[in-house]
């Protein structure tokens, strides 16, 4: 049987069939989206009018129709979207591949989550009518003007949707990536999670219209609290991997992903929502996020993911505003150091009671280092957006140095967390039992390893085991392997740059032509790259020439959606410069 399941499962692109019907559905839906845009502009259709007069009057109180609906609908899309991503990962980790896209019950609440987010910018271009939309409209006719942010929210909606068929490609092209960190994933999570910059600035636009009545100061200040938490969640979904517990990338990179998702958003609900904006964006964080873990696991019934704690930075970064929170440069600086260390202390505390692998030692110097490069660049980041939502960016030429800056930090981090090494002549000598009990001896010893774990994966569940040290170069298991089905079961070795696995047992796999690898009672095997042991999918094949040009398409495109977003930023701060930013105090 699990053969038979591994054979009704591509190793490439999906079946025709599946990508004519997605390809239907989602121009139906754009139809309709037009249809409803057009009837609009055109007064033969007053559902968006209406729905836009409701949100104005609800939940989005304060804001113009043409923000207050799209805020709404980006910020459930963006919920739905986050929850089918969680669910999804949660089932190519312990089921491995798809039979095909429209198999896989999560991939719906992403593909409705993108669509709704796209939706909103849209909703958001095509309501104004008769008027100029903010103080920064962007003119697309003579008498057509519709809102920066709006443009932005469509620009990162549709740059997310494009994922979709660009990853069907890349799995023709490459074979399936089961990896967060595939470029056209990062597509689908990185349009979604930036999305908030533009409802941000779309937010902002609204509330410097003329002739809106203000909202009351604690909805004001909930609003844009959510929204920075909001932001805090779509950065956060990079870590995903180390959440559930499954990384392909060094440890390091989780210190830094979660530092430069602290110092961006909570920077930024510092300064832009008041006091306690920091905490309050946190707390939204916890409630989604965490909801989101229990109902991917209690309640759907699959793998549980943990989650990052956050308010121990929030709660620092509120400390270092009592004394730096009129110098917004200078407190972002500090803020981002203070999470860099003290922050990175906390996330190792609670790293060693919700993780399935917790930090260690092994990465305590690099650890900070790497914190220290994301709560800076981030805070950087925060500080930039902030300052241009109240109309203080610092001079043109500063704005822009700090924010290349920024990026270029955060681009030497990542590659810095991308580059690892496989030792060589370095063996790994097994002794199985035959309850999937076993004692490993590596051909040579390891000071201070950052992990030496079990981890079998796609078998129906997800089994992590960090293995015991029983000599200088022994370990042994504390729970029996998985070692038959289609689970993919190996010894990882994890110290300093070394990023390497043994092979235990794997699957014979026909679609990609994979014969079965024995879990035999004594062997001794090579140590070797992960790569092609966690994602055996992956044509080996392809000209690196070929890689390195569709990488640079997904580049290209990242690059101008980033941006888009400081060019929105850079906009809206000139035309509300001057103008008081209605914040519930400093």
């Amino acid at each position: 049987m699990g053969v038979l399941a591994e054979e009704l499962k591509p190793a490439g692109g999906a079946a025709l069939d599946q990508v004519l019907i997605a390809s239907g559905v989602g121009l139906l839906l754009a139809a309709v989206l037009l249809v409803l845009g057009h009837g609009h502009r055109t007064g033969r259709l007053r559902a968006l009018g209406a729905l836009a007069a409701l949100a104005s009057r609800g939940a989005a109180r304060g804001l113009p129709g043409w923000a207050a609906l799209p805020m709404i609908v980006a910020m459930v899309s963006l919920i739905t979207a986050l929850l089918g991503m969680y669910w999804d990962i949660s089932l190519h980790i312990t089921r491995g591949r798809d039979e095909g896209p429209l198999a896989n019950i999560a991939h719906y609440p992403i593909l409705i989550g993108l669509f709704g987010i796209f939706a909103a910018g849209v909703i958001a271009l095509a309501l104004p009518v008769k008027e100029k939309p903010g103080p920064a409209p962007v003119r697309i006719t003579r008498t057509w003007h519709v809102p920066a942010g709006g443009a932005l929210v469509a620009g990162a909606g549709f740059y997310a949707l494009l994922g979709f068929p660009l990853d069907d490609v890349w799995h023709r092209i490459f074979g399936q990536d089961v990896t967060l960190w595939g470029p056209t994933h990062l597509m689908l999570i990185g349009g979604a999670g930036l999305s908030l910059v533009g409802m941000l600035v779309l937010e902002r636009e609204g509330l410097a219209a003329s002739g809106v009545t203000p909202a009351p100061a604690a909805l004001s200040y909930l609003r844009r609290g959510m929204a920075c938490g909001g932001l805090l969640i779509g950065l956060s979904v990079f870590q995903a991997e180390f959440d559930f517990g499954v990384p392909q990338f060094r440890l390091v990179n989780q210190p830094f992903l979660i530092a430069l998702a602290a110092g961006c958003a909570l920077v930024a609900a510092r300064l832009w929502v008041g006091r306690g904006g920091a905490v309050l964006a946190a707390v939204f964080y916890m409630v989604v996020r965490g909801g989101v873990s229990l109902a991917v696991g209690p309640v759907i019934g699959e793998l549980n993911a943990a989650v990052p704690m956050y308010l121990a930075e929030a709660v620092l970064i509120e400390l270092v505003a009592l004394a730096l929170i009129r110098r917004p440069l200078a407190f972002g600086v500090a803020a981002g150091f203070v999470v860099g260390t003290a922050g990175f202390a906390a996330e190792y505390a609670w790293t060693q009671v919700a993780f399935r692998l917790p930090w260690t030692p092994d990465i305590l110097v690099e650890g900070v280092l790497m914190a220290l490069a994301g709560g800076l660049s981030g805070a950087v980041l925060g500080v930039l957006l902030a300052e241009g939502l109240a109309g203080r960016l610092p001079r043109p030429a500063a704005s822009r140095g700090l924010f290349a800056g920024s990026l270029l930090v955060i681009a030497a981090a990542v590659a810095n967390c991308l580059v690892f090494t496989v030792p060589d002549r370095m063996q790994v000598t097994a002794a199985l039992t035959p309850d999937g009990h076993g004692t490993f001896t590596l051909s040579r010893g390891l000071d201070d390893p950052a992990w030496i774990q079990v981890t079998a994966w796609q078998g129906g569940d997800l089994h992590v085991d960090l293995l015991e040290r029983t000599g200088p170069a022994t370990y042994r298991t504390t729970e029996p392997m998985p070692l038959d089905g289609t689970w993919k079961t190996l010894v990882r070795i994890h110290d300093g740059r070394t990023l390497a696995a043994v092979p235990v047992f794997l699957p014979e796999d026909p679609a990609i032509g994979a014969k079965e690898l024995p879990a035999d009672a004594r062997f001794t095997r090579d140590v070797q790259a992960e790569q092609p042991l966690l994602q055996r999918e992956l044509k080996q094949d392809v000209p690196g020439w070929v890689w390195a040009a569709a990488s640079s398409v997904v580049l290209a495109c990242t690059l101008l959606l980033v941006l888009a977003l400081g060019w929105g930023v850079s906009r809206i701060a000139g035309a509300v410069r001057g103008r008081p930013a209605v914040r519930s105090g400093a």
